[in-house]
């Protein structure tokens, strides 16, 4: 029981520590690759990608990404997203695996969302 609420309390520390660096650092270097013309890249499913996405974002599911990844322009600025961050990471960590060099995570899509330029 004491090693369950450890495991939590370490849990959310990381958490916690992640937003703020995110907060801090990668949000400002997110905003910049975005203004650059870099390219949203959405890993969730077809389905919830139907169910809404950001305008003009790339759908290639993390379940079909190892497939389709050569549809892709290795060369291109890319930021991958989901709905947790979760599958972003794997994604990003995949591409970079198969050589592509200027992909970033852009985590959640409600955490994305609100660094694009205002419309």
């Amino acid at each position: 029981m004491k090693a369950a609420i450890l495991l939590i309390l370490i849990t959310a520390l990381f958490y916690a520590g992640y937003r703020l660096y995110r907060a801090a650092h990668l949000s400002k270097e997110l905003q910049s690759k975005i203004k650059g013309g870099a390219i949203l890249l959405d890993v969730r499913t077809e389905k919830e990608y139907a169910a809404g996405h950001i305008k003009g974002a790339v759908n290639i599911s993390l379940g079909t990404i190892r497939e389709r990844y050569a549809e892709l322009d290795s060369q291109k600025v890319y930021i991958t997203y989901c709905s947790h961050g979760l599958r972003s990471v794997k994604a990003a960590t995949l591409l970079k695996e198969r050589g592509f060099k200027q992909i970033y995570n852009g985590g959640a899509r409600e955490d994305l969302e609100k660094l694009l330029p205002k419309r």
